[in-house]
């Protein structure tokens, strides 16, 4: 068995080692959390200035056996891609490789169905509304697509969803899921943890059948300003969990 000091070593070769450590425990710990649907859903990750060539889950892996040696590198200017043995899932490449391509600031990319923000994006109105703290938290730092068609398997789609996601860094999905774009795993993991317990917490809301206490604009607005003075706190809660996986289970870090 690989020792923990062992796989610390090897992390120190490479930046990009570094980050596909990190983006395998991002894989091992959501599907804890049961966030994974099945062998769908993608995260990548940007280790080029422009985006443009980004690390990615290879095709039809489940979340709980990827390792950091597997994750694919791909290249969106490479127009071979798809051809090759090892290409990833199309829906895959055209959603993540259209978003870092258009969207540079958008590092780190998570795409999922969990269920409660999923549920959120089927109502006819799935805004996020500032109920309590964790549904603040994305007061006017969300986008909402309302134009889904079908599955994403064309580049123009995900060039679509790009210009909808913009500079927020929050994409709610309609009839279809989430998306979480950060400069850092660390980062759009944490925003991924309190985006699934807000719509939780939204969802056994609505399911009273009481009116909703919505916060005024100015209150969501200041709790979601006050959530910026803890941005700190996402490494904190990311290095935590990793800990946790370490005790259990070293394999993400092969």
């Amino acid at each position: 068995m690989t020792s923990l000091a062992a796989l610390k070593s090897k992390s120190t070769q490479s930046e990009e080692w570094r980050m596909r450590v990190d983006l395998a425990a991002a894989f091992r710990i959501a599907a804890q959390m049961n966030w994974h649907e099945g062998v769908a859903n993608h995260f990548s990750l940007a280790v080029s200035p422009d985006g443009k060539k980004f690390l990615m889950n290879p095709k039809w892996r489940h979340f709980s056996r990827i390792s950091a040696s597997e994750i694919l590198l791909l290249d969106t200017d490479d127009p071979d891609t798809m051809t090759r043995p090892d290409a990833p899932d199309v829906s895959a490449w055209c959603i993540h490789g259209a978003i870092h391509a258009c969207l540079p600031h958008a590092r780190c990319i998570l795409h999922l169905h969990p269920t409660y923000a999923t549920a959120i994006a089927t109502l006819e109105d799935p805004e996020i509304k500032p109920i309590d703290q964790n549904t603040a938290r994305f007061y006017n730092r969300a986008a909402y697509d309302s134009g889904f068609e079908g599955m994403a398997v064309s580049m123009d789609e995900g060039r679509r969803l790009a210009a909808l996601l913009g500079n927020k860094k929050i994409l709610v999905m309609g009839n279809h899921g989430v998306l979480v774009a950060a400069k850092t795993v660390a980062e759009a993991f944490d925003d991924m943890y309190y985006l699934e317990r807000a719509c939780q917490t939204l969802v056994l809301a609505y399911s009273t059948g009481r009116e909703l206490n919505v916060m005024s604009e100015k209150v969501a607005e200041q709790t979601a300003r006050e959530w910026d003075d803890f941005a700190a706190s996402a490494f904190s809660h990311f290095d935590e969990l990793k800990r946790s996986l370490d005790q259990h289970d070293l394999s993400y870090a092969q």
